[in-house]
């Protein structure tokens, strides 16, 4: 175990001297794996087709014909998020693809960069770092189904994270998960990271940006938001079909194993509980270690979880997940571990994928076959061991702050040790604060303010 673990050691530190080469290996293979079998993107059709209706009309009747299990894609998105797509669709169709694609892909960087800044305890390395997971990312489903796909959900996330673990402003920080949300309704989970670690002023910038979208785009095309607004946003229907194993939210994983939409039933409202029990731990655990990348992930996920209809592709927050997993407070912990090699064999191996195929070779399974079910909880089964990965681990470590510290580390103010005193960002020593003396601390400090910030939560 001992030589496993050193050899192990040994291959990371290569890796990380040569991670600007790992990511252009990566790229050019995915670009050549691109390029022999090419993928349709599907999703990014829609964009492209339906956006010029926002103006004219007609924004939910328009379709991309597909095939079976889900033979149209129409437009599913608020109109706000057609009218941001406009300049795409303006372009040629190759254009749209190439720019789409190179957009995303920069999208993954800004994701692995900003989850990796706000783990609690940083050191050396980050931007190699940065660069092994981003040539990762494209080999893990959810991030290759949705490059593949043309779906918007990388340049979200890139909104999201970006703006949570650079934003110096309380105004960018609420404005980049107003913008997530208002074009497409999840990332609204969002928010309640804000709330959670008590972002008081970057929440009402997050309201206030995301109710001035709703009305800019209810002033520019008011027929289609009304029609959206007032039906078409409860419409599970036009989504697709729940029960596919294409869907890994919650009710999608009961409704393959009852047989029929579990919505409502006694079971998904137990699963329900059980679930935002174990995400609530994980929250409290979070937080107390003053941990504010545990805290977006587990919001995220549970989101996701909960959601009526999260596809494959929606769970690209696997990868902030695993970061957390692979260099979290609790990275040595074989728990972590564990769960660690299970998201990145389920997400590699395409497992998803290959359940997509066997059930596509079937007519409407009715009942659907036990055989295809239980492997098709996977996503939420990993989610909810990362929650227990989360929650448990407290038990090891103890309080280490509270939401004020979380909140400070997130917006990059300097953080109080116990003893009142602020911690120096360069040297980690402290400096008493007004009108109280210095005092030895307990312990070292478990948070230092995040480097290349100013002071101050503005």
């Amino acid at each position: 175990m001992k030589r496993t673990a050193v050899h192990g050691r040994r291959a990371g530190r290569w890796l990380t001297r040569r991670a600007g080469w790992c990511l252009a290996g990566s790229l050019a293979l995915y670009a050549l794996t691109a390029f022999l079998s090419p993928a349709e993107p599907l999703d990014l059709r829609v964009y492209h087709e339906a956006a010029p209706h926002v103006l004219t009309g007609g924004l939910y009747d328009q379709v991309v014909r597909t095939g079976p299990p889900i033979p149209e894609l129409p437009f599913t998105y608020p109109p706000f998020a057609a009218l941001v797509l406009l300049p795409l669709a303006r372009l040629p169709w190759t254009a749209a693809v190439v720019l789409w694609r190179a957009a995303s892909l920069a999208a993954v960087l800004v994701v692995t960069a900003g989850a990796l800044r706000l783990l609690p305890h940083r050191s050396g390395g980050d931007r190699d770092r940065a660069l092994l997971w981003a040539a990762a990312a494209p080999w893990l489903e959810p991030v290759r189904h949705t490059l593949d796909q043309g779906q918007i959900n990388l340049l979200l996330g890139a909104a999201v994270v970006g703006g949570l673990a650079f934003g110096r402003r309380a105004a960018v920080r609420g404005t980049s998960v107003a913008l997530a949300a208002s074009l497409k309704l999840t990332p609204a989970v969002a928010g309640a990271y804000l709330l959670a670690t008590r972002q008081w002023r970057a929440a009402g910038w997050a309201v206030a940006a995301g109710g001035a979208a709703v009305g800019l785009a209810w002033w520019i095309a008011p027929g289609e938001s009304e029609r959206y607004w007032s039906g078409l946003v409860t419409d599970t229907r036009r989504v697709g079909p729940v029960w596919s194993v294409r869907n890994q939210s919650l009710r999608g994983a009961l409704t393959r194993l009852l047989g029929h939409d579990a919505a409502g039933t006694a079971l998904w409202w137990a699963a329900l509980a059980l679930v935002t029990l174990a995400a609530a731990g994980a929250l409290r655990a979070a937080l107390r270690r003053d941990d504010p990348l545990g805290v977006l992930v587990t919001v995220e996920l549970y989101g996701l979880l909960v959601c009526p209809v999260s596809w494959s592709h929606h769970w690209i927050w696997c990868l902030p997940a695993m970061i957390w997993l692979a260099h979290g407070p609790h990275r040595t912990r074989a728990a972590a571990r564990t769960v660690l090699v299970l998201w990145a064999a389920v997400t590699g191996a395409r497992l998803v994928p290959r359940l997509i195929g066997a059930e596509d070779r079937l007519s409407r399974p009715d009942p659907y076959p036990w055989a295809l079910a239980w492997p098709g909880c996977v996503y939420a089964g990993c989610a909810l061991l990362t929650f227990l990965v989360l929650a448990l681990a407290a038990r090891h470590t103890g309080p280490a702050g509270s939401p004020e510290h979380v909140r400070d580390a997130a917006a990059g103010r300097t953080p109080l040790r116990p003893d009142g005193a602020a911690v120096s960002s360069r040297r980690g020593t402290a400096r008493p604060a007004a009108g109280r003396p210095a005092r030895r601390a307990p312990g070292p400090s478990r948070w230092s303010a995040v480097p290349g910030r100013r002071r101050g939560w503005r």
